[in-house]
This record gives C-alpha cells, sequence and structure tokens, in this order.
C-alpha cells in the first residue's frame, strides 16, 4: 500500500496552498487569515461541519464516512509560525518581516487540507474524521485550549493523531516511539536579591551576582546527582542579567531558562531540588530570592495501541524499513500532549530531508513530503473507522 495515487496527484496543488500559507505567517493566536483560508477549503471540500473559534482561533471540520458508524478520530495540524526573519530568499518566503514558518506548521496544515479533501471526496470509511487545525502551538498552549473548549465531547473524539516534520530524517521515513516522545517544557525566572555597593569593597555588599553564579552551576547538579543517571533532565540557563557599571555591584540579578524533563515524577523531583538549591544558597549569603517557576507543556506520551496503528499505517506506505518505531526522544515540547492526556492517541515525524533545521531562518518544509503526509492521514483514517 505505497503512497495513494490520488495523493500524489494533489500534491501540486497542495504545494501551492502550502506556499500560500508560508507567504502570509501569522503568530500565536492572531492567526484570522490562515484560519479563515482553512474555512474556505473545507466548504469547498464538502465538509459536512465546520466549527471555528474553537481555542479562540481554531478550526474543526466533521467528515462523514458512508457507513452508519458513530466512531470519530481527530487528526491535528498546527497553523501558527514563529517570530524570525526569514532568509530563504524563496519566491513564496514571508512577505511578514519577523514572521515566519520557522517549523513547518505551514506544510502540516496543507497536508491535512489533502488529506481533508481526499477523505471527503471518498468517504471509504464508517464513521466521522474530525480535522483539526490549532492555533499557538508555538508557546501559547492552542491544544490545551482547544481541549478545554470540550472539543473532545463537542465532536465525540475517541482517538487522536498528530504529525511533524522532521529535519534529517529522509523525506519518505517517518519516526515514532511508544510511551515518552517529547518532554515537558517548563520554564524559571529567578531574581536573586542582595545589598549593592563599591565594586572595591564587596565585604559591604552581599552579591548577588556571585550568589547567581553558584547557583547556576548548582543547578547542573539536578541532572547529575538529583536524578537518575537513566533518566533524562535538561536544566538550561539562557539569560542572565545584572548590573550597570564597572565599579558597582548592583542589588540584584536576574536568571532564567528551561527545565526539560520526559517523566511526571521526575519533572516534580527537578522542580522541588531547583528550588531546594536557590532558597539554599541565598539563605546562607544572607540574600533573598524570587522564584517564578511555570509548568508549560506536559509531556508528550504515545500511547500503545494507538502507536501500534500508527506504525502499521505508516509501514504500509513507506515499507516497514522506512519506519522507525523506536525513535529516541526528543527534548523539545509539543503541546499535542494536552490532547493526546484528554484522549488515547499518537504522534509520529514524516521526513523532512537535508534541509535546515526547526527553528531556523533558513527552514524550508520540504514539498516532497506532502503525498506522503496525506496517504498517511487518509489511510490512518480508513484504517481505524473501517467500512
Amino acid at each position: 500500500m505505497p503512497i495513494l495515487n490520488r495523493a500524489a496527484e494533489l500534491q501540486d496543488e497542495v504545494a501551492e496552498w502550502r506556499r500560500h500559507i508560508h507567504a502570509r505567517p501569522e503568530l500565536l493566536f492572531a492567526v484570522e487569515n490562515t484560519a479563515a483560508f482553512v474555512t474556505e477549503k473545507l466548504k469547498e471540500f464538502g465538509v459536512d461541519e465546520i466549527v471555528t473559534g474553537i481555542g479562540r482561533t481554531g478550526v474543526v471540520g466533521l467528515i462523514k464516512g458512508k457507513g452508519e458508524g458513530r466512531r470519530t478520530i481527530g487528526l491535528r495540524a498546527d497553523m501558527d509560525a514563529l517570530p524570525l526573519t526569514e532568509v530563504t530568499g524563496k519566491p513564496w518566503a514571508s512577505k511578514t518581516p519577523g514572521k515566519m514558518h520557522a517549523c513547518g506548521h505551514d506544510g502540516h496544515t496543507a497536508m491535512l487540507l489533502g488529506a481533508a479533501k481526499y477523505l471527503a471526496e471518498t468517504r471509504n470509511f464508517n464513521g466521522n474524521v474530525a480535522v483539526i487545525f490549532q492555533p499557538a502551538e508555538e508557546g501559547g498552549g492552542g491544544g490545551n485550549l482547544m481541549v478545554k473548549d470540550g472539543m473532545m465531547e463537542r465532536f465525540g473524539i475517541e482517538e487522536v493523531y498528530g504529525m511533524h516534520n522532521l529535519p534529517g530524517l529522509p523525506v519518505g521515513q517517518f519516526a515514532i516511539r511508544k510511551g515518552a516522545i517529547m518532554a515537558a517544557t517548563d520554564e524559571f525566572t529567578v531574581t536573586i536579591k542582595g545589598r549593592g555597593g563599591h565594586a572595591a569593597q564587596p565585604h559591604r555588599t552581599i552579591d548577588p551576582i556571585a550568589i547567581a553564579a553558584q547557583i547556576v552551576g548548582n543547578l547542573q547538579m539536578i541532572a547529575s546527582r538529583t536524578a537518575d543517571p537513566i533518566s533524562s533532565v535538561v536544566v538550561s540557563v539562557t539569560k542572565f542579567n545584572a548590573g550597570f557599571a564597572h565599579n558597582v555591584i548592583p542589588n540584584d540579578a536576574t536568571f532564567a531558562g528551561t527545565v526539560r524533563t520526559l517523566d511526571s515524577e521526575v519533572r516534580t523531583l527537578a522542580e522541588t531540588r531547583f528550588r531546594q538549591i536557590i532558597e539554599g544558597m541565598v539563605a546562607a549569603h544572607g540574600a533573598e530570592a524570587e522564584i517564578s517557576f511555570n509548568r508549560n507543556y506536559p509531556v508528550t506520551v504515545n500511547h500503545p495501541d494507538e502507536t501500534e496503528h500508527a506504525v502499521a499505517v505508516a509501514s504500509a506506505i513507506a515499507g516497514e524499513v522506512n519506519v522507525n518505531a523506536e525513535i529516541d526522544p526528543m527534548m523539545g515540547g509539543e503541546d499535542f500532549s494536552y490532547m493526546l492526556n484528554a484522549r488515547p492517541g499518537a504522534f509520529i515525524f514524516i521526513g523532512n530531508g537535508d534541509s535546515a533545521g526547526l527553528h531556523n531562518p533558513a527552514y524550508d518544509f520540504n514539498d516532497e513530503a506532502i503525498a506522503h503526509g496525506i496517504s498517511y492521514w487518509v489511510r490512518l483514517a480508513e484504517q481505524r473507522l473501517g467500512l
């Protein structure tokens, strides 16, 4: 069961949709034009029910099959772009300075539209397919808002599936794993409050820079000495701001960053130890600390049975040799995690070939992957719903 002939026929048309979206990037929830484009296409395809405004600017289309079945599966794509300035020089490059589709969400949206067109034409399944177009994956938690808006209950979604392109994985290949596939993405900001003074008289101060620097180093003990060595933990300090002159010790210093984990218990352990390290060190030096630790996206966890279904479909399209069913987990985050917490399902990677990396200003989605993605979505819907 290789690439569908109809998917191959649709590739050029879907690529044009993809390039249209790519040239008009929108951020977070402000994806009104992209959502309007999606809605217009779904109407053209004859999708039975189209609901907008879910999760603020999300769109869901319901396609009914030929049979009497009532089961519904959800297929999800993300729509938002990133705050980067594109450097690809492509004819379809971003027309909006400071915004670009650097993660391939334009390709995800276009592939799901292609699948919706095919499924609305054929309807060779017994039940319903909900095509989900989500805003604000890049930090806004749009998937969480769509779930909170009652999307699963409203459309009777019993299983939900997601797909993301992966640079470096050859076009025509897929990768997936059971269990944790992407990390929880917690964020922190810490301000150390000391007592400023003359740089030549440090004994009269409580130096927040020296204290903060020690804390930054000691936070690495969470991964090396707190967590089980086989557990995945990343603590990265990505910002450090303090001071204003060569000869002045400031009153405070602020640093910020992220903690990534692949297990809920390790996630809690990391936060607990994070706070203990900071509170203990500032107390030892007579300083104070303001700690903001925000739990962001949860771990993205693929359900076992649904992952097996995804592997079977991908293998039928690409061949077993072209499906890695045990890819190593990644420490990046994904808010499809909220949907997988609400319903069983699976998240799979599709090859983008030898492209620039994700979130890179030189990145572009590979249109050669389109037919593979459409075929995966269509066959997954048909396999899970039967006829």
